[in-house]
């Protein structure tokens, strides 16, 4: 958390006196993958499993978006990889619907589960034909 006040993609970083606006704020972060900013703020004490009013985490976030410098950074700083939104989707089920193979590859190496949500990432893999991603799925350790 640097404190300063500067424009940015995501406008003035909020002086943290609104919870909710800071929120909101940190959630744009994780959407825009900024690793860098996502690790000061959980460092300096935001929870790193915050959700949005659907549930959503930061994790989720930076999974759907497709950033897998931001999806480390919030898994090595305690990010539960199988967090399930309130539609029942886990982070590594978004990654696969959107695509995103570097993503996937992060999350099964922290021990995302394939098979946990609904759907699932495998249902997804599966429905979508992708068995570039499903080849990646199978690497994953048993739960």
């Amino acid at each position: 958390m640097d404190g300063e006040h500067t424009a940015g993609a995501g406008g003035p970083v909020p002086d943290g006196s609104d919870p909710v606006e800071l929120a909101h704020w940190l959630f744009d972060r994780a959407r825009a993958g900024e690793a860098e900013r996502l690790a000061a703020y959980i460092e300096a004490g935001m929870p790193v499993n915050l959700t949005d009013a659907h549930g959503n985490t930061l994790l989720m976030l930076a999974a759907y978006h497709g950033h897998a410098a931001a999806v480390s950074t919030l898994i090595e700083r305690g990010a539960t990889v199988d967090a399930l939104n309130d539609r029942g989707q886990t982070p590594l089920a978004g990654a696969v619907f959107k695509g995103y193979g570097d993503v996937v590859e992060v999350l099964i190496a922290a021990g995302a589960d394939p098979r946990a949500g609904t759907p699932s990432a495998w249902d997804t893999a599966t429905f979508f034909d992708r068995p570039d991603l499903l080849q990646t799925l199978r690497t994953a350790k048993p739960h």
